[in-house]
């Protein structure tokens, strides 16, 4: 990269192998005191006596990918009797996705939410950006976002976020990244899921809360400057929601929707911000990843936030294609939703919210 005469925006390589290989990860954050679920260390050597491995973890468990992302690579398992063959097919959707076929086992956790904390560091100094709830999910991809996590004990949201920081400064991270956990409402307890070495789809909600641009610090840091400020500079304030806007169609088993945009019109104002890819006129093609653009809405606190973004989903209107617009404006009707009451599996429980299968 030197000798083109371009400087790496991001973490160093050694860095990002580290979190890219989820067992390992998994031990790094062991080592710098986050609390992990119960489960193997290491990659599971699947010619061993795995049942007695799934035993002492306990049922249910899920198999994950170690290289694995995104929610792929994941599968659960209910009972010895599907152990094996899981295990397997959790292998080969491994080997075809990363290259690689190591796979672990964790603890599964029934009704979890998915809580997650912004950092950045510059090699010397590391800060917390506050935290993230990712509960609302689709076959474990992310649908709405929001910042702060609602409903989180103090001390539980102090101890994700003060051990997130060790994990980066052990790590030696440079740039953004993200620490993922899962919260366990009924043992209140929560648990490291991965780090994400790179800057997020709602990383904007966290500029939202504190007014610090992310993209601006990682060009900052990239360019040799230092943070500039401690974890006592950073002030956070109000909530703020992320909306993922799909061409899918909801109604019809999130099909697949390319096709002409023929009106695009953004919601704006105060609070409001939206990132589109796309404007009128232009041709999603079907060889696509399905997200069109983002919807942030920013209030001085979640009630607010949440009457801002039913007033923004109301004003945001594409006709020419489908999208998942009319199902955001009914998730955030949902009397459980307001009440910061969903989890990760919660939309798979909702009757109707759907015109078919999910």
């Amino acid at each position: 990269m030197q000798l083109a005469g371009l400087t790496w925006v991001g973490p160093n390589p050694d860095a990002i192998d580290l979190m890219g290989d989820k067992s390992r990860a998994r031990q790094a954050a062991i080592d710098a005191g986050v609390p992990v679920l119960k489960g193997t260390e290491g990659a599971l050597d699947v010619e061993g006596d795995v049942e007695a491995i799934a035993e002492e973890i306990g049922y249910p468990l899920v198999v994950k990918a170690s290289a694995g992302g995104g929610g792929r690579g994941i599968r659960r398992i209910n009972s010895v009797e599907d152990l094996r063959s899981t295990v397997e097919v959790a292998q080969a959707e491994a080997l075809a996705a990363f290259n690689s076929s190591d796979v672990y086992f964790e603890r599964f956790v029934t009704q979890a939410r998915h809580v997650e904390v912004q950092v950045f560091g510059d090699g010397e100094t590391w800060v917390h950006l506050g935290d993230r709830d990712c509960s609302l999910q689709r076959r474990q991809q992310k649908v709405i976002e929001e910042a702060p996590a609602p409903g989180l004990p103090d001390a539980l949201r102090e101890q994700m976020r003060q051990t997130s920081v060790e994990l980066a400064r052990h790590s030696q991270y440079v740039g953004a990244g993200t620490v993922e956990f899962l919260y366990d409402p009924v043992r209140q307890e929560i648990a490291f899921i991965e780090m994400n070495t790179r800057l997020q789809v709602e990383h904007p909600i966290s500029e939202a809360i504190t007014g610090i641009d992310l993209v601006r610090e990682q060009l900052r840091i990239a360019a040799g400057e230092k943070l500039g400020y401690t974890q006592a500079d950073v002030r956070f304030e109000g909530h703020a929601f992320e909306f993922r806007i799909n061409a899918e169609d909801p109604d019809n088993n999130f099909m697949p929707s390319p096709g002409r945009i023929e009106t695009l019109e953004l919601a704006g104002g105060p609070g409001v911000r939206s990132d589109f890819g796309f404007s009128a006129g232009q041709t999603v093609m079907p060889f696509y990843d399905s997200l069109l653009g983002k919807l942030i809405v920013w209030d001085t606190d979640r009630d607010r936030a949440l009457a801002r973004a039913a007033r923004a989903l109301e004003e945001t209107e594409i006709e020419g294609i489908k999208t998942t617009v009319p199902l955001m404006r009914r998730l955030i009707a949902l009397e459980d939703f307001a009440a910061a009451k969903h989890h990760t599996t919660y939309l798979e429980t909702v009757p109707g919210l759907f015109g078919a299968l999910v």
